[in-house]
């Protein structure tokens, strides 16, 4: 996230805005081969902020659409990353769940605790508490499903996504893109 914005928003938090009233914008898309996009931006101006979308989006192959066009394929969620070897799967899945997460998945890079929005910050306390120290923990939005995307379309959808977060009112991209081997984004 850029400086600007993390000063833009903690300005207006403490009242030193000068004026400014920002506001939180979720704008709504499609990427390339049908992939939806959610933007979650953070602006004092939103005529501005809507035509900065919309360029990104037209320049690289996608379209800014109306109002619940995709945000009903995603849900916000918690999830919570914790460095592998830490503690064991079990331990960790008995934990968790017992405070209320949703599920526990291990990968070689760790694990990840999902949780509903109304548990969260009981999951967060529950770990901290039993001494687990957490990587990363935040409220995402999750797609309830997911469009394979590889090739030309995958690179679209990675000028978008660059673009997008380059953008300093943007806060969050959120896509639906299940990206194919070969394929980052």
């Amino acid at each position: 996230m850029p400086n600007d914005t993390i000063e833009k928003a903690i300005k207006k938090g403490s009242g030193e805005g000068g004026g400014q009233d920002f506001e939180g914008v979720l704008y709504e898309g499609y990427g390339p081969g049908g992939v939806a996009i959610l933007v979650d931006a953070l602006t004092d101006n939103r005529n501005r902020t809507a035509g900065e979308v919309r360029l990104i989006f037209d320049k690289h192959g996608g379209q800014l659409a109306g109002a619940h066009a995709v945000g009903w394929m995603f849900t916000k969620k918690g999830v919570i990353n914790i460095e592998r070897g830490q503690i064991s799967e079990e331990r960790l899945m008995e934990i968790a769940l017992e405070a209320g997460a949703e599920d526990v998945q291990t990968s070689d890079e760790g694990h990840e605790v999902t949780t509903t929005l109304a548990a969260f910050e009981t999951v967060r306390k529950t770990l901290i508490a039993n001494k687990i120290e957490l990587a990363h923990a935040d409220l995402v939005m999750v797609p309830s499903q997911t469009v394979a995307t590889a090739g030309e379309n995958a690179e679209k959808l990675h000028k978008i996504t660059d673009g997008l977060e380059a953008n300093d009112d943007v806060q969050n991209v959120y896509t639906n893109a299940d990206l194919q081997e070969n394929t980052t984004l």
